[in-house]
């Protein structure tokens, strides 16, 4: 526990919270870690949410709300678990850790560093959440950025590929265009035959273009 609460920079006066913020249901569903979890998915919300707002004051709504659902996804969540290396410290069954490797690994690690935020919060106080939150998570931005910023090549290559080539490639098409010319604000459709639209926006037609291809990878769940 030592080692573990020196990555979380917080000791913890109630050991018993830790644990139980440790504990999959899989191992004991009285004691399990699942309520932590829904209060630590609210924690994490309102510390990402809050540092957007602060460092991207003239984005609209919705880019604030693209960001911040990147960021509070499980997937970004298990990339901090991983990171802790916070696997080999979780009370499981042993077919709660039949997939050590796989989608249910990510899933359960990255419910565990909710549950781990929420006892942060309860043990010491949203400071201490906060500071955990902003040294993990804010980093992430660049990288979320980074893969947002090729998602119409991944799309591009998503639809040609798997039998889907015969689909044609995704067709963007712009849906509105507000706001005045040195702040506009797009908002673009895209389409792959087969599967159901999917919309981005940003202050740009390319970033919108690219938000959009995100979305519809995100939506199906392509990796």
């Amino acid at each position: 526990m030592d080692a573990l609460e020196g990555k979380l920079g917080h000791s913890f006066k109630d050991q018993a919270l830790l644990r139980r913020a440790l504990t999959h249901a899989s191992a004991d569903s009285t004691v399990s870690n699942e309520r932590l979890e829904f209060l630590g998915d609210r924690v994490l919300g309102l510390v990402i949410a809050e540092a957007l707002h602060q460092r991207y004051p003239d984005e609209p709504e919705g880019m604030l709300t693209r960001r911040l659902h990147a960021l509070v996804r499980w997937e970004s969540c298990a990339r901090v678990g991983e990171e802790i290396r916070l696997w080999p410290e979780l009370v499981l069954t042993k077919s709660g850790a039949a997939d050590e490797g796989g989608r249910a690994r990510g899933a359960i690690v990255g419910s565990a560093v909710e549950a781990l935020i929420a006892a942060l919060y309860l043990d010491g106080g949203l400071e201490v959440a906060r500071t955990f939150i902003e040294r993990h998570w804010l980093p992430l931005l660049d990288v979320i950025q980074t893969e947002q910023r090729d998602a119409k090549t991944r799309l591009q290559e998503w639809s040609q590929s798997g039998g889907r080539g015969e689909r044609g490639a995704p067709v963007y098409a712009l849906v509105s265009r507000d706001g005045p010319d040195h702040a506009p604000h797009f908002v673009i459709e895209v389409r792959v035959q087969g599967h159901e639209a999917a919309r981005g926006e940003g202050a740009s037609k390319r970033e919108a273009e690219q938000a959009a291809a995100a979305a519809l990878l995100a939506r199906e769940d392509v990796q």
